[in-house]
């Protein structure tokens, strides 16, 4: 959360756009930035032997569980439109690069109800890409401030059922169907190719610098 807020910074002085994948070790819940309410024992979570880390993310939205998931995030400006319509311009990448791995993805279309549910996953919004089966895939939240755009979220690849029980409740957990032939690093590489085409750019694999490390760890 704090490199994608960095990146965000960064941005605004001048640095490129910026498409960025991650995975979380521990797991953790991240809270939506205006999500003041949750269940306090979720402070005290663990999953096979490690402590779930509790952490605010700084765009809004419900809490999402991250373990057996894909992170991303995009970093942008120049976009223009309603907040729904700059949700789809970034999102047709997201579907795009699914498509190309033959899974396809639409909207979801939960009403203002959404926002009294803690689980992001729970229900799906028009900002959210659902399967076939009405099953959320990715949940997706954004922030904006002077013209740049944040937008992340959580791809569902392996999720445990157990730990999101334990979370959310049994009414929660929703079973997700991919492709047995999928990893993480194949839908990376399809996102990216996706995300190449649908923005008209080439996009530059690269690491962060230990500056930029630095940089990162100085702002916590």
């Amino acid at each position: 959360m704090a490199i994608d807020r960095w990146l965000l910074e960064q941005h605004q002085s001048g640095h490129p756009p910026t498409l960025r994948f991650y995975t979380w070790s521990p797991p953790a819940i991240s809270l939506g930035y205006h999500q003041r309410q949750y269940p306090e024992y979720w402070q005290h979570l663990t999953w096979q032997g490690q402590k779930l880390d509790l952490v605010r993310r700084p765009s809004g939205g419900r809490a999402v569980l991250h373990q057996g998931d894909l992170t991303y995030a995009v970093v942008t400006s120049g976009l223009t439109g309603s907040r729904l319509q700059m949700y789809e311009k970034i999102c047709e990448f997201l579907i795009q690069g699914w498509r190309s791995l033959g899974v396809e993805l639409d909207y979801g279309t939960a009403g203002r109800g959404y926002i009294h549910n803690p689980n992001c996953f729970s229900t799906a919004t028009s900002a959210d890409l659902v399967l076939p089966d009405g099953a959320k895939l990715i949940g997706s939240a954004q922030l904006r401030r002077s013209g740049v755009i944040l937008q992340h979220g959580s791809i569902r690849l392996q999720p445990d059922a157990e730990l999101f029980t334990q979370v959310f409740g049994a009414e929660s957990f929703t079973t997700i169907q991919l492709p047995q032939s999928l990893n993480v690093e194949k839908i990376i590489a399809a996102l990216i190719a996706a995300a190449n085409n649908c923005f008209d750019m080439q996009i530059e694999v690269k690491p962060l610098s230990l500056s930029e490390w630095e940089a990162i760890l100085e702002q916590l």
